[in-house]
């Protein structure tokens, strides 16, 4: 047996080098214990079972959310010897592990989202409806997948789907579906909504839509974001941060687009109402101008009577007023042979000569005598 001899540097290196061969990474579950934030950056704890503890180190970025000891975990990392330090694992990914853990875990990340008012209901934006271009989130291998794509063509079609192929669950799920939701909101800024969609599971399959990071990303896109998780009992976070929450990815279709054969029962309704409505205007409208012209007829006849009857007045008035009608009745109008007209005995002289005009003829006479009247009509 040959026995090496080496400095603590060059011990440290080596077994550092035999752990990146035989264990580059593993996966260790444990309960949590002694767990703590240093400088709001690094995270100190151990996992423990009933014989041994293990110490672990990382960053704070890599927390899933709030996390308490007692909690079950299943912490993806590297072993490493550490010079100063001694040995630790340094974490690579933390996943909750049961179904206790894992609601407790919800709850706690729950309190800490509302009280910075995550989920409250007047920072949620309305969804388009119809909604014309999507930026789907999911994973194309899933049921979800078809469900939603089937459902939202037969129910409309015609629409722009921007699918982001995810997984969603396991331990890659959290890190696709936010690095998704970011390029959506680079890249395709004229997307309407966000769908993140998957069916249902247990509590582990679906505590991705509980990790912190993948919530916040929700709640942060500029885009409107729709979630929809088929798991009725339990809503997930995400779900509550979303501006919308669809019970099952086949309602989140639903919520998006009307169903067309609705649509077309709806308007040839509306096209036969607005027949009856159009008949009726034009009855309406033919009612009013046939009693428009009844009244205009009226009214002309009106006018007509009314100038016949002056019409007759005048004329018997000016049939009365008639010099001829008058010398008919035995009258003259006397003239002087210039033409003119004696009003009264003054204008007249003895010896004069004056035309006698009679209702058939001219006679001329000569004036023999003037018998003037006094005021009181006497001769």
């Amino acid at each position: 047996m040959i026995e090496l001899e080496l400095s603590v540097s060059e011990f440290v290196d080596l077994f550092n080098q035999t752990l990146d061969f035989a264990y580059p990474k593993v996966t260790i579950l444990g309960e949590l214990a002694n767990f703590r934030i240093s400088k709001d950056k690094w995270i100190y704890f151990d996992l423990k079972d009933e014989t041994a503890t293990i110490h672990f180190f990382g960053s704070v970025w890599q927390l899933p959310g709030p996390l308490e000891d007692g909690m079950m975990l299943r912490v993806i990392s590297a072993p490493r010897l550490h010079p100063q330090y001694g040995f630790t694992m340094n974490i690579q990914k933390i996943l909750l592990s049961g179904e206790g853990t894992i609601k407790k875990a919800a709850k706690l990340l729950e309190i800490k989202l509302a009280s910075e008012g995550l989920f409250d209901a007047d920072r949620k934006r309305p969804i388009p409806f119809p909604a014309q271009r999507i930026g789907l989130i999911t994973s194309k291998e899933s049921a979800a997948y078809s469900d939603f794509t089937k459902i939202i063509n037969e129910r409309w079609g015609g629409l722009e789907i921007f699918l982001c192929d995810v997984q969603v669950q396991g331990e890659a799920s959290a890190d696709q579906i936010i690095r998704a939701v970011d390029l959506i909101n680079q890249y395709n800024p004229l997307v309407d909504v966000i769908v993140v969609t998957r069916g249902g599971g247990s509590q582990e399959d679906l505590q991705t839509f509980n990790v912190e990071a993948v919530v916040r990303a929700i709640a942060g896109s500029r885009i409107p974001t729709l979630v929809a998780i088929g798991h009725e009992r339990d809503i997930s976070l995400a779900e509550a941060a979303a501006d919308r929450r669809g019970s099952t990815p086949t309602n989140a279709a639903e919520l998006l687009v009307p169903d067309k054969q609705t649509v077309l029962r709806a308007l040839k309704q509306e096209a036969k109402q607005l027949d009856v409505s159009i008949f009726q205007i034009l009855r309406l409208a033919q009612e009013a101008i046939t009693a428009s012209q009844t009244t205009l007829g009226n009214s002309f006849n009106s006018v007509i009577s009314n100038s016949n009857d002056r019409l007759l007045s005048n004329t018997r008035l000016l049939e009365l007023l008639n010099p001829n009608n008058i010398l008919a009745r035995g009258y003259a109008l006397i003239r002087k042979p210039n033409g003119i007209i004696i009003k009264n005995i003054k204008q007249l002289n003895k010896n004069d000569i004056v035309n006698l005009n009679l209702s058939d003829g001219v006679a001329q006479a000569e004036v023999k005598h003037l018998i003037i009247r006094n005021n009181g009509g006497n001769l």
